[in-house]
């Protein structure tokens, strides 16, 4: 019975994203405890506190893209765009184009300087973080923190099981961009 409610609830995932949920089934199908621990990942993602939204989604644009360069960056993408992130704020983190973030957004804009930092291991993690943690407290930071770990979790998962798909170009509005992994 149980087992029917996921199934259900990762299909109503799948029609909503346009996001295959095939690795999701094959892990609860492998294994059901495996399956459980797993799906208490999916507060953690969705944690944002004294974060603006876009910073938030940006990033998480920037974690995932360094697991991922196709669906999993899409579903980052197409979730920003539902709650409200700017198409152009979105294209500037996708072709890393710092000029026009800072432009758009200098959170957003310190936000993914931190993200990259991290991602890369980089010398100006320490100087990133510090800007971070000024802008956003440390409950900021640590927000900041969880999303950019949960979404570099997800690919890595579905590329682990076999499901991950080859690279492709990613849709932002009505815009295709192409793109590496950082």
């Amino acid at each position: 019975m149980i087992e029917w409610l996921i199934r259900r609830q990762l299909a109503a995932f799948e029609t909503r994203w346009n996001y295959p949920m095939d690795y999701a089934r094959a892990l609860l199908a492998a294994s059901r405890r495996g399956f459980w621990r797993f799906s208490k990942i999916l507060p953690l993602a969705a944690h944002r506190e004294a974060v603006p939204l876009a910073a938030w989604h940006a990033a998480k644009l920037v974690a995932v893209r360094a697991e991922d360069c196709g669906p999993c960056t899409q579903l980052v993408v197409d979730m920003a765009r539902a709650d409200g992130v700017a198409d152009a704020l979105l294209r500037a983190v996708l072709a890393d184009d710092d000029a026009a973030l800072r432009a758009l957004d200098a959170d957003a804009a310190a936000a993914v300087h931190f993200a990259r930092a991290w991602v890369a291991a980089a010398p100006e993690l320490a100087e990133a973080r510090a800007d971070v943690q000024r802008r956003f407290g440390d409950a900021g930071l640590a927000s900041l923190a969880l999303a950019m770990s949960a979404a570099r979790l997800f690919p890595m998962i579905k590329s682990a099981l076999g499901h991950a798909e080859a690279c492709r170009r990613v849709q932002v509005g009505a815009q295709e961009l192409r793109f590496g992994k950082p």
